[in-house]
């Protein structure tokens, strides 16, 4: 009878001690960061640097859709021009459809390539920079970062956008 009592106890002290261990882990307060990752991925050095590049890569391609626009505002004056020749007007008629078409065409052209070397600089920038908010998170012991396009108020104290953009451009130096 007395190994029962000792036992009950002892299970009663166990499953108090639990409860209360339990009890102490559910009272801690979770701890939170907010990120602007929009803002983080797009201040980064590697960034910046894609942004330049892409913007002298396609240049040529932009200054040929200003060219074409400029031939076209022209055409559109001449057409404006009083007693045109019929014939003279169909041909300005006839070059405008062709460089329209054209225009159209190397705007759609330059778009979709831009985009889809945005996209993918953007993608990749993406991965890292959630590598890289992991890893301060466990430095730190942050429990929930939250992305701060969801977030109506917050303590800017809470905000590690400038230091997730930091450790990123450490990690990952724009070559």
């Amino acid at each position: 009878m007395f190994c029962r009592i000792r036992s009950a106890l002892f299970t009663a002290a166990f499953i108090a001690l639990s409860v209360s261990q339990l009890g102490a882990q559910a009272l801690q307060p979770a701890k939170i960061a907010i990120i602007n990752a929009q803002k983080a991925v797009a201040d980064t050095a590697e960034i910046k640097k894609a942004q330049a590049t892409l913007e002298a890569k396609y240049k040529p391609r932009q200054q040929a859709i200003q060219n074409l626009q400029t031939q076209l505002e022209s055409i559109g004056r001449q057409l404006n021009t009083p007693n045109l020749p019929p014939d003279r007007e169909a041909q300005l008629r006839a070059d405008a459809a062709q460089k329209q078409k054209e225009l159209q065409r190397l705007s759609d052209d330059l778009n979709a390539d831009v985009n889809y070397e945005r996209q993918d600089i953007l993608t990749r920038a993406g991965r890292q920079m959630t590598d890289v908010v992991k890893k301060i998170a466990e430095e730190r012991g942050i429990d929930v970062v939250i992305d701060i396009t969801n977030t109506i108020y917050f303590k800017p104290a809470l905000d590690i956008t400038a230091d997730a953009t930091a450790a990123y451009d450490k990690a990952y130096p724009a070559k």
